[in-house]
């Protein structure tokens, strides 16, 4: 039974919101208003709790199977966290992000959470002095006076792992009780020019390190092999593990949707992304076959069979999940402690057959040194997911506004190099001309 978007009835009246209030919540600047419904059922005021917690590798804290990600609404955050959720993923790129974490911690046990966040080593000041003050900004943002794991966020390079000032920097925070442990996150390098930047190159490297102490990498049912090297690495050098990017389910709704408006308008359409969405709904019109063959309501229920399946895996510590509303947070919690089914291979066998071909592999990047324009495919493809699939369309926009040197608007006249390269038979020159007509609103 459904609510309004602020989401279903059992965040609005069981005691998940009890701390928060849902009149305080409704108050709140910026946050969703929250609309009159009938009482709920009995079933429906049991709060939702995490069911299962994981060890987090050498940090010994024990987390929630389901993590947080970039959660953009204070209330869907403290929802979450008042079910038990205690694994917080953030960064200082992401865009006001620490500040809500502040407000949403405000007034718990410190003892019961784990918060990570990060920094870049390819933008700001990297030497000691800049990483300190950087990583000091990020500590009074969180309003904290120590944060429980600070990770190098994408290096591109093996040797960026050994970067000194980055570590004596960590070092010193620890010293001072400002830091407990140091992590690295990757997803896929900007460029693909040298093999070093694989993600799991890098994070190999990382754990023979002997330095990192979490790391944070994309995984899923997809996209297994690297994410498994890196995960049986940790296994053996007592690592934590949290993943990102589990869900490999294209928006094809939502492409759909774009599709029809602009023809509802009657607005003359470039002809590159006209032939980007010819060969891009090809294969969503397959995709929607697939989930009326079997009877699957919506995407949601392939993408709750993909949590499942990289919690089967009992190298996964905790997975980070982005919650856009209270609807998404319920779906993610359901799933805490849950088990991998065989309906759910089924499903996920199903709709790797039939709708693998529509997912760009994150952290892959295989048909980039294929590119005589040096198009930054991944990076490109990662920015249209953000838009797509996170809801970060103003985030999505100005990162691809600031990408340097080849967008992939140059793919309009070439003859699809990348295409003859990709190992999984992607349309993805197609793929490429429909996020870049999505990420400047072409």
């Amino acid at each position: 039974m459904k609510t309004n978007h602020v989401g279903r009835r059992q965040f609005l009246h069981s005691s998940i919101l009890g701390l928060a209030g849902a009149a305080s919540l409704a108050a709140a600047p910026g946050a969703l208003s929250v609309q009159q419904s009938a009482p709920p059922s009995a079933a429906e005021q049991a709060p939702l709790k995490v069911k299962g917690f994981r060890t987090l590798g050498r940090t010994g804290f024990r987390v929630s199977d389901i993590g947080t990600g970039s959660i953009y609404d204070q209330g869907v955050l403290t929802a979450m966290l008042e079910a038990g959720v205690n694994y917080i993923d953030t960064a200082e790129s992401y865009p006001g992000h620490h500040r809500l974490v502040a407000a949403a911690i405000k007034g718990r046990d410190r003892r019961s959470l784990f918060i990570s966040t990060k920094m870049a080593m390819d933008e700001g000041d990297i030497t000691y002095e800049g990483l300190i003050k950087r990583a000091r900004k990020c500590l009074e943002e969180l309003g904290l006076d120590t944060v429980d794991c600070l990770m190098m966020h994408m290096p591109e390079k093996v040797e960026t792992l050994k970067l000194e000032s980055f570590h004596r920097a960590m070092a010193d925070l620890k010293a001072e009780g400002r830091l407990r442990f140091v992590g690295v996150s990757h997803h896929g390098s900007f460029w693909f020019r040298d093999p070093e930047t694989a993600m799991d190159r890098v994070l190999l490297a990382a754990a023979e390190d002997g330095r990192f102490d979490v790391f944070l990498l994309a995984y899923n049912f997809l996209q297994m092999d690297g994410g498994q090297r890196v995960l049986n690495a940790c296994r053996e050098k007592k690592i934590g593990t949290a993943l990102m990017k589990t869900k490999p389910v294209v928006m094809f709704n939502s492409i759909k949707t774009r599709i029809e408006n602009l023809e509802k308008q009657g607005k003359e359409v470039d002809p590159l992304f006209r032939e980007g969405l010819a060969r891009y709904q090809k294969l969503a019109d397959r995709m929607e076959a697939f989930i009326q063959k079997y009877g699957l309501a919506s995407p949601d229920d392939i993408r709750e069979a993909c949590v499942r399946f990289v919690l089967d895996n009992p190298e996964v510590n905790t997975v980070c999940c982005s919650a856009r509303t209270f609807d998404d947070a319920e779906r993610f919690l359901r799933l805490s402690g849950t088990k991998f089914s065989d309906w759910d291979r089924v499903k996920l066998e199903s709709y790797r057959e039939s709708c693998g071909r529509l997912y760009c592999r994150h952290a892959c990047g295989l048909c980039e040194p294929s590119c005589p324009q040096g198009v930054p495919v991944n990076t490109i493809m990662r920015y249209h997911h953000y838009f797509e699939a996170q809801g970060r369309e103003k985030e999505a926009m100005s990162l691809y506004a600031a990408v340097p040197g080849a967008r992939a608007d140059r793919c309009a006249s070439c003859p699809g190099h990348c295409e003859s390269a990709c190992p999984h038979g992607l349309p993805i020159q197609g793929m490429l001309l429909v996020a870049h007509h999505t990420l400047t609103l072409g």
